[in-house]
């Protein structure tokens, strides 16, 4: 695919990264030099030093023969504008990045339609949903939501005391047979392994299984940890994303959430405190260990940090973890920084360019890509595909499908009901199936679909 990528910031680069390691043609333009430096010097794209908004830059990217116009600068009317004059030059289909709410309403006087843009992305929203979603819980790492939520893929970090370690995956099937379930991936010590039955589990791998969601509280038990309730949670940080993770909490029907977040700016604490009643809003500074302890941080169920310096994240989750906070979770936006918070002791960490890839992901694939979701911290993907009428994964029961090396199905969603793939199973025209593999591994899934 043509794809044009205007925005060479932080979540440009990202995907410019991953799309040209898939061999698309990507072109990346922006008017900062030093970041196009940034992008040239180091992947297979072609740059150009342009305006977003300006015709004749836009057209420098030959957009008019682009399959799709990526705009992900910082600034929503740059995205807007470039997205439009790109949808009237021809660009095939149009994604942008838009963070202000008045797009998404119902009663929004403008839709994105109306300006020429296909999709619209919120990294934000989508890393504050997934934060509260591992709010709900507690002991897993990631949680992702799959085949409309009847399935879930949770990651667990294995303590050296779980009575797991040492065992295959074979004898930990064996053990729980009354539970249907499949680990799909393992990180460990900075390795992706996407695991056959004769692996052994160790401690501290980062071990990810797919389960029916109702089965989830037992195989969190099965690692020897308790996924207690959380009901009170400190948010460091009252931001775009900070204010978000406190709306989603407080708009839960199933529990009453008891809400404290720190915000250091005092009109941006002053509005917050105005609009959520139902949140204990403080005006300080996050970072600081003094009012944190004040403030109750060590009688909290759990803790986010998700201020602007993801540094001071790591630390004053380091030291809500030394105070036994149940569960903390981290805001970043450096990928090397994703395996050391987990080898270092954090619960959880969030990336917002991870979250805007995954979003824009299944756009891109080839097949009928559902969704598309990173595995944090591992270099391994699911992806959820529908099979199409003929498709080569409709043929023969998966055990006698040539399936490329670092591949596995996990699940099969057939007529609403779902179920764990075997070596027996059979993947029908339309089905939904959830497939976890490593980078190398897609292009050559996805043909199965066609």
């Amino acid at each position: 695919m043509k794809i044009v990528i205007i925005g060479a910031g932080e979540i440009g680069y990202d995907l410019a990264s991953v799309l040209s390691s898939e061999k698309h043609d990507v072109t990346v333009l922006d008017r900062e030099k030093e970041c196009l430096n940034k992008v040239s010097d180091s992947l297979d794209v072609l740059t150009i030093e342009g305006n977003a908004t300006s015709v004749k830059d836009l057209v420098k990217t030959d957009v008019a023969d682009a399959d799709i116009l990526i705009s992900v600068t910082s600034i929503d009317e740059v995205n807007m504008i470039s997205g439009m004059i790109g949808k009237r030059l021809g660009a095939k289909m149009v994604i942008a990045r838009i963070r202000s709410d008045e797009f998404s309403e119902d009663n929004a006087p403008l839709t994105p339609s109306d300006l020429g843009i296909d999709v619209m992305i919120h990294p934000e929203l989508s890393a504050a949903q997934e934060i509260a979603q591992l709010l709900k819980r507690s002991s897993a790492s990631d949680v992702i939501n799959l085949a409309e939520d009847r399935m879930q893929l949770i990651g667990i970090r294995l303590e050296p005391n779980s009575p797991l370690i040492g065992k295959s995956l074979n004898e930990y099937s064996a053990l729980h047979s009354d539970i249907t379930f499949r680990v799909a991936a393992i990180g460990r010590r900075g390795r992706t392994i996407i695991p056959n039955g004769s692996v052994k589990l160790q401690k501290y791998d980062q071990m990810f299984v797919l389960a029916k969601t109702d089965n989830i509280p037992y195989i969190i038990e099965t690692t020897g940890k308790k996924d207690t309730e959380l009901n009170s949670v400190m948010i460091a940080g009252g931001s775009a994303m900070g204010a978000m993770i406190a709306r989603i909490l407080c708009a839960d029907p199933s529990k009453n959430w008891s809400i404290k977040l720190i915000e250091p700016d005092y009109d941006t604490a002053e509005e917050l405190a105005i609009e959520l009643k139902n949140v204990m809003v403080l005006n300080g500074n996050p970072t600081d260990p003094d009012l944190l302890a004040t403030e109750g941080i060590s009688d909290m169920d759990a803790f986010v940090a998700v201020t602007d310096d993801e540094e001071s994240n790591i630390i004053s989750c380091l030291m809500a973890k030394h105070l036994e906070v149940k569960k903390t979770v981290a805001l970043v936006s450096k990928p090397d920084f994703i395996p050391l918070a987990q080898t270092i002791g954090l619960d959880a960490v969030i990336n917002k360019k991870v979250a805007a890839s995954n979003e824009i992901h299944r756009y891109v694939r080839r097949g009928r890509v559902i969704s598309v979701t990173e595995l944090r911290g591992i270099k391994a993907e699911v992806i959820e595909l529908q099979a199409n009428e003929g498709s080569k994964i409709t043929q023969k029961p998966i055990k006698k499908l040539r399936l490329p090396e670092g591949c596995v199905i996990g699940g099969v969603l057939c007529n609403g009901s779902v179920e764990i793939a075997t070596g027996e199973t059979e993947v029908k025209a339309n089905d939904r199936v959830m497939i976890f593999c490593l980078p190398s591994a897609i292009e050559k899934v996805t043909r199965l679909f066609q």
